[in-house]
């Protein structure tokens, strides 16, 4: 696989010692030179379009640019005096080609659902009419190609949804309840897109997700900045931050996302992943799961912060989903605020100890978590903290070396089915359960002095 634009990737690694991580070499991307310089034709003011412009798009001319631009060359969106803003339906990205988008101009999503049908009138309803929506910016089939630039791409999930009367957010919540099938827009969506990058770009208020990556070796997000809000009732439902599935070779570092559900959620089959010095603010986490069917594996996620999330180190699946998890490492991580700092659990949404989920549903996918290692582990607030394994035929083996969560209660620690080892720099707490057993080598009690000054403000 070539790297991007002659990118070379020097982040060193050599401190890990561990063969959990993107085995690439990877580097700080390069802005490339641009093929076609459009020009913005539209005016935003406090993030709204004039409702005259809405019927204005600029999807035909930046996907004929698109497509027009030669590899490793950029179409580059920029403003015009006062005009700072763009309006699409869906875009599709071509081989080697980036997406430049200039500081102070938002592309944004448009409003009108017949701009991401993929079947007449099916995007932007609930049930039986629903069907599927094409996302904003897709990456199919292509190598090489980009979004790049310190501008924003706005995918107006808080906006009314032309010819409803309910926005995108709006009518993901009302689905949620009797748990109807509905349709809303990602914002970029890649598939065998190997060698894809992201970088410094600004994603916000996605109808949905707002990255999904899959079967691509080689996918890069750096200093990638997402920012979602989460206000219960007018939140963001379902709107993870970057979910990577079926892939290899990924790399996701220097970004801050603030979102509604998962901030990162590793999908199934994803094997060779960094998550490297990352910030998260409102979010689930950082997350593996729920589906791991195809297995997961070789993943470090490190120097990592967790500010507010409802949850901080999370695997999660049941057996209509699960698989194989190995040799996953998580270090130097920092958290406050977080409601549930660890979570291992092949009891996801519903399914109970004996195997069968809350609709009364037996599976045969079963999760199966080994190599599972936490170490300089640290919340400064305390928590739940749980890990189990389904049965005794398959237990969760997770090893903790310098892992504290402060001001943990007894009752607060749960664990079943776990094969547990504690390094010599130990955890502030134990385990005790059915089918749990612990090996201690502690020689000291872990402080959390690792976390000053670490937490910082979201950047956008």
């Amino acid at each position: 696989m070539k790297a991007n634009f002659g990118i070379i990737i020097t982040l060193n690694l050599t401190l890990i010692g561990a063969a959990a991580q993107d085995t690439r070499k990877v580097s700080e991307p390069i802005i490339p030179a641009s093929c076609v310089v459009l020009k913005a034709q539209l005016h935003a003011t406090n993030n709204s379009l004039a409702d005259a412009d809405e019927v204005k798009t600029d999807s035909e001319r930046i996907q004929k640019a698109i497509d027009g631009c030669g590899s490793g060359k950029a179409v580059e969106l920029k403003a015009d005096g006062v005009k700072n803003a763009f309006l699409s339906g869906s875009l599709e990205l071509r081989n080697g080609v980036t997406l430049l988008i200039d500081k102070g101009v938002t592309l944004y999503a448009s409003r009108n659902p017949r701009d991401f049908d993929t079947a007449p009138g099916g995007c932007g309803n609930s049930g039986p009419e629903s069907r599927p929506c094409k996302p904003l910016i897709g990456i199919h089939d292509v190598t090489n190609a980009a979004v790049m630039g310190d501008g924003t791409i706005d995918g107006r999930g808080d906006k009314v949804v032309l010819g409803k009367g309910y926005t995108w957010w709006q009518q993901s919540r009302a689905a949620e309840p009797a748990n109807l099938k509905y349709s809303a827009p990602r914002l970029i969506v890649a598939n065998h897109a190997d060698g894809l990058v992201l970088y410094r770009i600004h994603l916000h208020n996605s109808p949905n997700f707002h990255v999904t990556v899959n079967n691509t070796n080689g996918f890069t997000a750096w200093g990638v900045h997402l920012l979602t809000p989460t206000v219960r009732g007018t939140d963001a439902r379902n709107t993870d931050g970057i979910d990577p599935g079926s892939s290899e070779n990924v790399t996701i570092t220097k970004s801050w996302i603030d979102n509604g559900d998962d901030n990162i959620a590793i999908k199934t089959g994803v094997h060779h992943m960094s998550a490297l010095d990352n910030h998260f603010y409102s979010g689930h986490g950082m997350s593996m799961g729920s589906e791991t069917n195809t297995s997961d594996g070789d993943i470090l996620v490190d120097k990592l912060t967790l500010d507010h999330t409802t949850s901080g180190i999370r695997i999660k699946s049941n057996v209509q989903r699960g698989g194989p998890v190995r040799n996953v490492t998580y270090q130097h991580i920092c958290m406050r605020d977080v409601p549930v700092p660890i979570s291992i659990s092949p009891f996801y949404n519903g399914q109970t100890t004996d195997g069968i989920d809350d609709l009364g549903l037996k599976g045969d996918r079963i999760p199966d978590y080994k190599g599972i290692r936490l170490e300089d582990v640290h919340s400064l607030t305390p928590g739940i903290v749980q890990v189990a394994g389904l049965s005794g035929d398959h237990i969760t083996q997770i090893s903790m070396d310098g892992v504290v969560v402060k001001d943990l209660k007894p009752e607060q620690v749960h664990a079943r089915f776990a094969d547990v080892t504690i390094g010599a720099d130990g955890a502030n707490f134990t385990f005790a359960g059915e089918g749990v057993t612990v090996q201690s080598k502690a020689q000291k009690q872990p402080k959390v002095s690792a976390c000053d000054g670490v937490f910082v403000p979201y950047q956008d």
